[in-house]
Order: structure tokens, then sequence, then C-alpha cells
């Protein structure tokens, strides 16, 4: 078993760099980098999590006795917690490339600073029917 110290500064570097990448950056593919960091920071606790005894925390310190009579859940939540987070993450990373490239077919650049219209309003922008 690894110390749980290793898998929570890797997600904490992950989270940091993560939303650093989507607060500073203005280029959309790099906003979507961000975003995936922040995701993989969420799968490395969920992996390490599921790498405790049952009991969580609190069956670390009963591990002396217990531990051959603790049993491991055959489904092991955390991994497959992974998966779906995983999952959900290729089908937002699809969805928003289709944007991006879509955003940049239409403004001929993917700049988030230059596309006023999707949060802000616009004042020089009409809608044509």
């Amino acid at each position: 078993m690894i110390h749980l110290l290793g898998p929570a500064v890797l997600a904490c570097v992950l989270a940091g760099i993560g939303v650093y990448g989507i607060l500073a950056r203005r280029n959309a593919v790099l906003v979507l980098i961000g975003a995936e960091l922040l995701l993989n920071a969420a799968n490395v606790l969920l992996v390490a999590a599921s790498a405790l005894p049952a009991g969580g925390l609190a069956g670390l310190e009963q591990s002396g006795l217990e531990q051959s009579q603790s049993y491991q859940d055959p489904l092991i939540p955390g991994q497959v917690m992974t998966i779906f987070v995983i999952t959900v993450a290729a089908a937002e990373i699809g969805v928003g490339l289709a944007v991006v490239l879509l955003l940049f077919r239409a403004r001929q650049t993917v700049e988030l600073t230059e596309v006023r219209e999707l949060g802000e309003a616009s004042p020089n922008y009409r809608e044509t029917p």
C-alpha cells in the first residue's frame, strides 16, 4: 500500500494547474485542457480513496488486527467511478472541441477575449434571422 500523501499532492498539483489554465488562459483549447486536468485530479483522488481499507481513514488506525479480516469490495468503487469520470471527460472534450472548431470557423480565432457574444452583451452584435 502506498502512502496517501503522494496521490494527494499529485491531485493538488493537477488541480492547481487546471484552475490556472481555466482562469488565466484565454485560448479556448487551453481552457479545455485545464478542465481536463481538474477531472484527472479527481480521478487520482478516487483511485487513492479506493485503496483505503474498509472504514476509510478510520480503518487505517485499526489496520493491525482487522487488516486480514477486512474484505475488499469486488466492484472497486473508486476505480469504477474513475472510469465513469473518464467517460464524462471524453464526452466533454468532444463537445468542447466541436464548439471550439465552430468558433474558429466563424471567427477565425479561438481567443475567448475576442468573442464577447458568448458571455457578455456586445454593442456591435446583431442577430440575423
